[in-house]
């Protein structure tokens, strides 16, 4: 086993490496092929073949341009027709207050792969020799493409460094062991590359959609989980030590035990994951299938290389503090008191969290997230390129100079679309793109008074699909980059309502078939539902008054939502598993008391190591990485501290053998292993 392992690791070790060369972080690609902006562009190939990719050169100079400035970037507009890449180049066109100017630089659709090449030439051929005064940024669709690639570069190396970092150290924490941090990293290493090799075969064949966002999710996920699942085994195999001589009858008797939950845990995290196929945007369908395969990967690493490694190691993995036969019970301590303290006094306990909880989700209302402009994709908007690029232009052009809005309408019906579409408010011209008439179509272009990827511009261009449409016999598209964000935003929010119903049934599923029965269930997703709110008006709060971010893409919470209710449950898992296994011998209230007292430890454990690796991600300079960080780190924290530990064992310990129904758990199995051991003890004698 050990040596099947290693071999995947050195296959999949160099492609961790090659997965770039699979990602896609083109907005444009995310959307379905019905929506209106994916259709626009189709037609408005017809009349200029495939579209360019449009880096916009913007100068300044705070005191006006001079004679000398306009003929040094005349200059620079005929140097940049011979970078690498350029396609062609457009006129200078000074701006009206006289103290910026621009030109177009295009790059042939087909090189969007080359940009995080080109672009950097092409900067560095335009910042040399430059008048002392005189600035010059390259934004557009293609500069803001290539400052995404170089902010996901070195993605697998940074991240993994600092999740690997604060793993271990938390591992050495718990474990006062230098070996076993050891062996939980090289399971979770292996089970990456397994992920990896699969990940890049199914992205390279184009069955799923890869993104930079999706990788740096993948590998703390996988992590996170590898780490999760080890601990739970790891967890029981000591336990099974104290009893047992035998080590290998102790993994034995731990993997049997561990096997049922991690399996049930998995297959919430992978089936909640695959429920975001359900998504209209190709972005998010992508992360379903690739984090599923990062769960698969994780539980086949825990179940099968971290057994074979401790038994390999034996009782030395845990040296210096061996675990011996007969040394003391699990879970003694402080969990003992705690379960001892939920005993005494469920109802005020249960209710007292649960208003805390109802308190924090009060301020779900205030988490905006309706959108952000492409331009604050990123933490620190001042060290990138494209952003102050686009803020330059809207100080001295229009905000949508160099990205219109794309109208495609009726030959018939260009005189009332042109008349309709200069009437809406924000936009600054309409003129026609060409003479051309394709198929009885031609083609517009609407200059806007915003930044193409700002809020403002998406009203903006929601009004003008209103207003064009509103003409008879148009049969109009409205696309371009603003049209793009604003289909994603509606796609997004649509998935809010189509995939959180999907994942709470495939949970209650799940659980139902777990615990055989119907109460629990329901309890614990009412339980991780609310403290999902309760992370939500926690990000509100942070996000708006402490951070004081610009908002959140529509789809933060849905992310948050899937991977909070999943691995939120999880942990329920591992708790209301091993609460019904002591149930069956010693009934529900006193099973509760000590299923908790004896996963207290391991379980806080893993939320804190999961709270930890998704906390990596923050070190992104991406605002929605920044949020995921932010929100499943603060919502496992939750479930873990807060849920798990007292809301869903005081609710237990209240409701009674109800809990169980329609199973006669509490009653009828208890009374069986009474009777067991009742002739056991018989025979015995």
């Amino acid at each position: 086993m050990l040596l099947a392992w290693l071999a995947v690791g050195g296959i999949g070790g160099p492609f961790q490496g090659r997965l770039a060369e699979v990602q896609t972080n083109d907005s444009s690609t995310f959307l379905p092929a019905d929506a209106e902006s994916t259709r626009a562009a189709q037609e408005q190939q017809r009349f200029t073949g495939a579209q360019p990719l449009p880096a916009v050169v913007v100068y300044e100079r705070a005191g006006g341009l001079t004679a000398d400035d306009l003929g040094t970037i005349r200059a620079h507009a005929a140097d940049a027709a011979r970078s690498p890449g350029v396609e062609s180049v457009s006129p200078v066109i000074p701006a009206p207050d006289g103290a910026a100017a621009q030109f177009i630089a295009s790059y042939p659709a087909q090189a969007r792969g080359e940009l995080d090449e080109s672009i950097p030439q092409l900067r560095e051929l335009l910042a040399a020799d430059l008048p002392a005064g005189l600035t010059v940024h390259v934004t557009g669709p293609a500069g803001l493409a290539a400052d995404l690639s170089a902010a996901f570069a070195g993605i697998d190396g940074l991240l993994l460094a600092v999740a690997a970092g604060v793993v271990a150290l938390i591992l050495l924490i718990v474990y006062r062991s230098p070996l076993l941090p050891v062996l939980v990293l090289l399971s979770a290493g292996l089970a990456l590359c397994l992920a990896v090799i699969a990940v890049y075969l199914l992205a390279d064949a184009e069955l799923i959609t890869l993104s930079g966002q999706t990788q740096g999710i993948l590998f703390i996920l996988v992590v996170g989980a590898a780490t999760d699942y080890a601990l739970l085994l790891i967890a029981r195999y000591r336990e099974e030590l104290r009893r047992t001589e035998s080590t290998r009858a102790a993994m034995r008797s731990a993997w049997r035990a561990a096997v049922e939950p991690v399996l049930a845990s998995a297959g919430t995290v992978v089936l909640g994951l695959l429920c975001l196929l359900l998504s209209g945007l190709n972005s998010n369908r992508g992360l379903g299938p690739v984090a599923a395969l990062g769960i698969v990967a994780s539980v086949l690493a825990a179940l099968t290389f971290l057994p074979a490694a401790l038994l390999l190691f034996g009782r030395a993995a845990f040296w210096p503090f061996r675990p011996r036969a007969g040394t003391g019970e699990a879970g003694s301590g402080l969990w003992a008191r705690i379960a001892e303290a939920v005993g005494r006094r469920p109802r005020r306990l249960w209710i007292v969290t649960a208003l805390a909880l109802g308190v924090l989700a009060a301020f779900v209302p205030q988490f905006q997230a309706s959108g952000v402009a492409q331009s604050d994709f990123f933490v620190d908007k001042s060290s990138v390129d494209s952003v102050q690029g686009q803020e330059a232009l809207s100080r001295h052009f229009p905000g949508g100079t160099g990205s219109p809005a794309v109208i495609v309408v009726a030959a018939p019906a260009q005189d009332q679309v042109l008349a309709a579409a200069r009437a809406v408010p924000g936009i600054v011209s309409v003129e026609p793109d060409s003479d051309r008439v394709v198929d009885g179509r031609v083609l517009l272009d609407a200059v806007l008074a915003d930044p193409a990827d700002s809020e403002a511009a998406v009203d903006t261009v929601a009004q003008l699909r209103q207003a064009v449409a509103a003409v008879p016999g148009s049969s109009a598209l409205v696309g371009g980059v603003t049209a793009t964000q604003l289909d994603t935003q509606a796609a997004a929010e649509r998935d809010l309502r189509v995939v959180v119903p999907a994942v709470l049934v495939v949970v209650f599923l799940v659980l139902a078939a777990l615990l055989r029965a119907v109460v629990a269930p329901l309890l614990l997703i009412a339980t991780v539902v609310l403290s999902f709110a309760a992370t939500l008006g926690i990000g509100a709060l942070v996000f708006n008054h402490v951070l004081e971010l610009p908002g959140a893409d529509p789809s933060v919470p849905l992310f948050a939502f899937v991977f909070l209710v999943a691995l939120g449950v999880d942990y329920n898992i591992f708790l209301m598993s091993r609460v019904r296994e002591e149930t069956r011998l010693v009934g529900t209230r006193e099973g509760v008391v000590r299923g908790l007292r004896v996963t207290g430890g391991v379980i806080t454990s893993a939320g804190v190591v999961l709270a930890a690796t998704f906390a990596a991600l923050a070190v992104l300079p991406i605002l929605f990485l920044l949020q995921i960080a932010f929100l499943v780190a603060v919502g496992v924290l939750v479930d873990t501290l807060l849920v798990r530990s007292v809301l869903v064992p005081a609710l237990t310990l209240d409701i009674g053998p109800r809990v169980w129904w329609p199973s006669t758990l509490d009653t009828g199995d208890r009374r069986r292993a009474q009777e067991v051991a009742g002739r056991s003890s018989e025979h015995s004698g």
